[in-house]
């Protein structure tokens, strides 16, 4: 019993070891992108894709001092976060959904989810703002929920996202919500196209958002492989999986 125990002990971390190594890793990159870009490091905070891992590596990340992370699946993400809240109890965490979402899983996604980055109808806005609505008149919550509108930069519908011309239509919509509060806009870069182009784009859609809504201040660009051209492009958020807690397989851990 006593040698588990030890086993598990070095285990843990060593895994504790490898999550430092990526984060600086990780964060050295965003520094050096920010450099480069002439930005302030303040105005751009990583995000930790923790899809497919286990609970054991979001508490590990919160002893290295992160706060914000990410899934894309319902329910392997409101289990996840109720097992984080019984190993770091104290820990101030927000969780964002960011994979497609249908809208009959609004009203468990709200249930876990600080915000939601994948909002890509109309349909779905509304039916999160009844699910959050329903939440208030129980006394589950007492506040709206952040979402971010994903834009879709090559109309691909099997990847999702909001068209660009139906981008004025949806922000609008959602503005005029009381249950739902706008922060930003996010993509996920098409594979295979021009990256700079691509979140060049994105900026001046999102320059041109703000303008009229002064409350969108997010912009969620850029993961492991591209942040660097995301940040050169505006991105205040990076969300990143693969470099930070390492490759998929990985996840047979838990």
């Amino acid at each position: 019993m006593t040698d588990n125990a030890d086993k598990t002990d070095r285990t843990s971390a060593e895994r504790l070891d490898q999550l430092r190594d990526s984060l600086d890793a990780v964060q050295a990159r965003i520094a050096d992108a920010c450099a480069a870009a002439g930005r302030d490091l303040s105005e751009v905070w990583l995000l930790a894709v923790t899809k497919t891992f286990p609970a054991t590596d979001v508490a590990a990340l919160i002893d290295l001092g992160l706060r914000d992370f990410a899934e894309n699946k319902d329910q392997e993400a409101a289990g996840k976060a109720a097992e984080v809240a019984r190993l770091r109890p104290d820990a101030d965490v927000r969780w964002h959904m960011v994979g497609r979402l249908q809208r009959n899983k609004a009203r468990t996604v709200v249930r876990w989810a600080d915000e939601v980055q994948s909002v890509d109808s109309i349909r779905l806005a509304d039916a999160l703002g009844r699910a959050v609505a329903n939440r208030i008149q129980a006394g589950e919550r007492t506040g709206p929920l952040d979402v971010q509108v994903q834009v879709s930069m090559d109309a691909d519908p099997a990847r999702g996202g909001c068209s660009i011309e139906d981008l004025p239509d949806l922000v609008n919509h959602i503005d005029q919500m009381s249950e739902l509060s706008l922060t930003g806009l996010m993509t996920v870069a098409p594979i295979g196209a021009d990256q700079d182009a691509t979140f060049a784009r994105l900026e001046r859609l999102f320059q041109q958002v703000q303008r009229d809504y002064p409350g969108v201040v997010e912009l969620s660009a850029g993961m492991s492989g591209d942040l660097e051209r995301a940040v050169a492009h505006g991105s205040t958020c990076v969300r990143v999986g693969t470099a930070l807690l390492g490759g998929r397989e990985l996840a047979s851990r838990e």
